[in-house]
């Protein structure tokens, strides 16, 4: 199939970016390396009226530290935050998922930014961002609001963005010197996760453990050291999870109970 007819526009300035927003609103889609967007303009399961191409504004392909987060532009390719010299010292959870994010050919236009504004909840980069506690920079015409990661994404597909805002960053915080875990369980390698466990240690007493692919979006929870075992088996027997052609909700509790400890583990041991 092919999309319905609609406008293009690319314009070079975020400052354009959020007018064209304010004038199409709702009718607008942003296009930054369009790995999802164009496959459901192509299937329909999307329209839009105009697509605005930030792909070529400068200031939106930058990696940055502000503070104690690192900030990354909306036009910021998954493999450009992958080959970042200091990806595994600051951001040690994403140097560990994103390899798992597609395949070598869609991390090279696929964004960081894209797959948190897509909001899959089998998406590995979503689950990075709510473990972390990280935050969404969002910009329109009225302003720039920050909004944290578990406020951000509402449901399956569902942000809280509003129609004339464009997401111009997401800000992970520094992890360095934390250990950490990650697993999942795909049909192939580079499909999204059935479902995917990363974990967070910055000491070997207490794990921040998260889950995607069990809900509308992911979960997390804080597990002791001691007594994990039984805090992961109580946690699954309370997700509800979901059922679709790949997994019934059973098959995800059960693999949940089997990568968890694993991803714990793991952040424990390399725990500084």
């Amino acid at each position: 199939m092919k999309p319905r007819p609609f406008d293009y526009v690319r314009p070079d300035t975020v400052e354009e970016a959020v007018a064209l927003l304010a004038e199409y609103g709702d009718d607008a889609r942003i296009l930054a390396g369009g790995q999802s967007l164009v496959p459901m303009l192509n299937l329909r399961i999307v329209e839009a009226q105009a697509l605005i191409d930030i792909s070529r504004i400068g200031v939106l392909d930058a990696i940055r530290q502000v503070g104690s987060k690192i900030e990354i532009g909306a036009a910021v390719t998954q493999n450009k935050l992958l080959a970042w010299p200091q990806l595994a010292e600051k951001l040690p959870l994403l140097a560990a998922a994103l390899p798992h994010v597609g395949h070598f050919q869609t991390r090279n236009k696929g964004t960081v930014c894209g797959s948190i504004a897509h909001a899959d909840p089998s998406s590995e980069l979503p689950l990075a961002l709510a473990l972390l506690g990280g935050e969404i920079v969002l910009k329109s015409r009225r302003g720039e609001r920050v909004l944290a990661a578990k406020d951000f994404q509402k449901d399956m597909l569902t942000t809280a963005r509003a129609g004339d805002e464009l997401i111009a960053a997401v800000r992970f915080p520094v992890t360095s010197g934390s250990g950490v875990g990650f697993r999942e369980v795909a049909r192939r390698h580079g499909d999204f996760a059935i479902i995917a466990v990363a974990a967070v240690a910055e000491n070997k007493s207490a794990v921040r453990l998260g889950v995607g692919g069990m809900a509308g979006k992911p979960a997390v929870r804080q597990i002791a050291g001691e007594g994990a075992a039984h805090a992961i088996a109580a946690w699954a027997d309370e997700l509800e999870g979901y059922e679709d052609l790949h997994a019934s909700a059973a098959m995800r509790r059960d693999l949940f109970r089997n990568l968890a400890p694993l991803a714990l583990t793991e952040a424990i041991r390399c725990a500084a």
